[in-house]
């Protein structure tokens, strides 16, 4: 994938980016998580319902179990990342201490997001499929493949209130650029995330008591 992206935006859009094959494996790392997690979350309640009908437990620990199963594989798939900066020579700053907060904050978005997939997936069977469609929109949506100033300014702007946007550019600014993160989309990335979360669990925990129900007819 990285190398088809490569070639198509590097040389026919003549997209030039400063170490532009780590600016897109970056990208393609980070929005496989994303996209592994909530697709795999939003079926982790439905696809189990054995287990939802006869035992009763946290079923949120399935949707955890799941993110950080997914977090665990792009960990994996960081030491490439890790292997084509040394090899790049890409010089590291104080900055890249930055980073664990970013993921942090990555990993807690994208588990809001889950949870409410997972919960609303249950009883909305088509759930899967919206999901599927939105993810392929979101990708070109989401400066994976190139930077946001390759866009009007006007537009540029209805782009950046993307959080995954944000996310990215933060990672991008602290591991390859040597900068510190932007104050303003670092409070943003925070906000977001943890009021996602929030929005995540209260929708669950209102639909989670009658999984098995809901479950035991389909």
């Amino acid at each position: 994938m990285l190398g088809v992206l490569y070639i198509v935006f590097s040389n026919l859009m003549k997209i030039q980016v400063e170490y532009y094959q780590l600016f897109l494996l970056l990208g393609i790392i980070m929005w496989s998580f994303f996209s592994r997690s909530t697709t795999l979350s939003l079926l982790s309640i439905r696809f189990k319902p054995n287990l939802i009908k006869k035992v009763y437990f946290p079923r949120d620990i399935m949707v955890i179990s799941t993110c950080t199963t997914t977090f665990l594989m792009s960990l994996f798939e960081s030491v490439v990342f890790v292997i084509f900066m040394a090899l790049f020579q890409i010089p590291l700053s104080i900055n890249i201490a930055y980073l664990p907060c970013i993921i942090f904050l990555f990993y807690i978005l994208t588990l809001g997001v889950s949870l409410t997939l997972a919960s609303l997936n249950v009883y909305y069977q088509d759930m899967q499929y919206i999901w599927a469609l939105i993810l392929q929109i979101g990708f070109f949506a989401t400066p994976v493949i190139y930077p946001l100033s390759v866009f009007p300014p006007y537009l540029m702007k209805v782009l950046s209130y993307n959080p995954l946007a944000q996310i990215i550019f933060l990672a991008r600014e602290v591991t390859l650029y040597s900068k510190a993160p932007d104050v303003a989309s670092f409070v943003y990335v925070f906000f977001v995330a943890f009021v996602m979360l929030g929005i995540g669990y209260a929708i669950f925990n209102r639909l989670e008591p009658k999984f098995a129900e809901e479950l035991q007819w389909q």
